[in-house]
């Protein structure tokens, strides 16, 4: 079963976190993600003010400059992963470092 996991938290803290290096066993959880063949895409996002939120009412493209959701916690990375259920599924993302400072949502793909 595929899995995304949506990695959020406080775009300070996190980004404090990754430049004091609070996260040294990132690249253990990643190698072991790999190693068991279920991680298919990580991909980290650059920060909320970059986004573009587009949304369509009565035919009319209205954007907005930055994400759709207001608020100190925003998503700031990603992760499918393909494994057998839901429980490895919250195993893994219990062990991604940013579940300590943030929270991983789990949606199973369709």
């Amino acid at each position: 079963m595929r899995y995304l996991l949506l990695i959020s938290a406080d775009e300070q803290t996190a980004e404090q976190a990754f430049a004091t290096g609070d996260f040294p066993d990132f690249d253990a959880w990643l190698d072991d993600l790999e190693r068991r063949g279920v991680l298919e895409v990580h991909a980290g996002l650059h920060p909320s003010p970059s986004a573009t939120t587009v949304r369509v009412r009565d035919g009319e493209v209205l954007l907005t400059d930055g994400p759709f959701a207001e608020g100190r916690e925003q998503v700031g990375g990603l992760a499918l992963v393909d494994c057998a259920d839901l429980d490895e599924a919250i195993a893994i993302a219990a062990g991604h470092p940013a579940s300590r400072i943030g929270q991983i949502e789990i949606r199973p793909v369709r």
